[in-house]
């Protein structure tokens, strides 16, 4: 099915990621609305239509959906019921049983092993008795993650000796968790797709990804994965893909080691380490996943230059963006958030080398 331009894109949150899904929808001719229940929020700034709401309006839930032709969404954590409820009035993609298997951590483990990928240990923890029993078996170190609401390093505590098992029980608030075997990787790499409704498949050039205090810092093009990486990567990507029946971009964190890949999460959705496809690729993730859903031509990824780096500006590091617009390799991306917090993402910019 092919949406026709002037129609009206829906988009469940509206933060950045929204809000460059919506710059790339334009282009088309497409309309949008989001729906969001913070008020000046980044996708408001520039789109149609913004639903200010709770995810637990129904009314204002059903009202949205109906002013819609298609839904999507910026980010897993939305409520299922909020989910269930724009659906009964509204076709959304990518299909909403992916953010099944990717808002609880357990469940995300349990489907990538189920495909026969690589993953690390696990084991589910839900008192501190599981805590300390999974440590005798795993051994430290050791990563426990709460099973929902974590990104950005928040939500998880390195567990180092077994002394510290008590204090990361009760740091986590002793919600239902994950503990996680350590990984000894080299780098993370992101494995970003486009799946269209057809289910042809658009890959993206993997990138390495450098984290600080669990946060993103820069994602880099070309990663220093050979061929058969490439490849293996492009195969955990479909394979998971097409088990979702997957309609958009899909991003999924991959650690290389000596040892292998290894399986870290899935991001049924745009990605922070895809930013840098904007002016890196002749077709952005962002451009791919509304070509996607609205039953277009994938695009190209190839790439617009020999070489491509892309670096969050967090907190009060935006203050000095500006600057880094005089050199003419440089794209500066600010976000439009109003309240500058340490660590927080308020934007970042991206350099073309060659």
């Amino acid at each position: 099915m092919t949406l026709d331009t002037n129609k009206t894109i829906g988009i469940i949150g509206g933060g950045q990621l929204a809000r460059m899904l919506s710059f790339a929808a334009f282009q088309f001719g497409y309309r949008i609305a989001i729906f969001e229940p913070e008020k000046n929020c980044p996708a408001s700034q520039v789109t149609d239509q913004h639903f200010c709401a709770s995810y637990k309006d129904e009314k204002a839930l059903e009202e949205f959906a109906k002013s819609c032709d298609i839904v999507t969404f910026e980010f897993e954590n939305i409520p299922v019921d909020a989910v269930k409820t724009i659906e009964k009035h509204v076709k959304i993609y990518p299909n909403p049983d992916a953010l099944g298997h990717t808002q609880d951590r357990l469940s995300e483990k349990e489907f990538v092993r189920s495909l026969g990928l690589p993953c690390a240990p696990f084991y589910e923890i839900n008192s501190l008795d599981d805590l300390e029993a999974a440590i005798k078996t795993n051994g430290l170190p050791a990563i426990l993650k709460t099973r929902r609401f974590g990104y950005d390093g928040k939500g998880q505590f390195v567990i180092k000796n077994a002394d510290e098992a008590a204090q990361a029980w009760n740091e986590l608030g002793q919600n239902p968790c994950v503990l996680e075997g350590f990984v000894d990787f080299s780098f993370e790499t992101s494995m970003i797709l486009t799946r269209g409704q057809d289910g042809e498949i658009l890959y993206f050039p993997n990138s390495q990804n450098i984290h600080k205090d669990g946060i993103l810092r820069k994602s880099m093009v070309p990663s220093p994965l050979n061929f058969d990486q490439i490849e293996e990567c492009k195969h955990i990507g479909r394979t998971i893909a097409e088990a979702l029946k997957y309609v958009g971009t899909l991003t999924v964190e991959i650690f290389v080691g000596k040892h292998g890949l290894v399986v870290n999460e899935i991001a049924p959705r745009v990605h922070n380490s895809g930013h840098w496809t904007i002016e890196g690729c002749k077709t952005s993730q962002f451009e791919a996943h509304i070509r996607a859903i609205c039953g277009l031509p994938l695009g190209s990824s190839s790439l617009m230059a020999r070489g491509v780096e892309m670096e969050n500006l967090l907190g009060d590091e935006i203050l000095h963006a500006f600057k880094l617009a005089a050199d003419g390799n440089v794209f500066v991306h600010i976000y439009g958030k109003k309240d500058i917090k340490p660590g927080r993402k308020m934007g970042h910019f991206t350099r073309l080398f060659g």
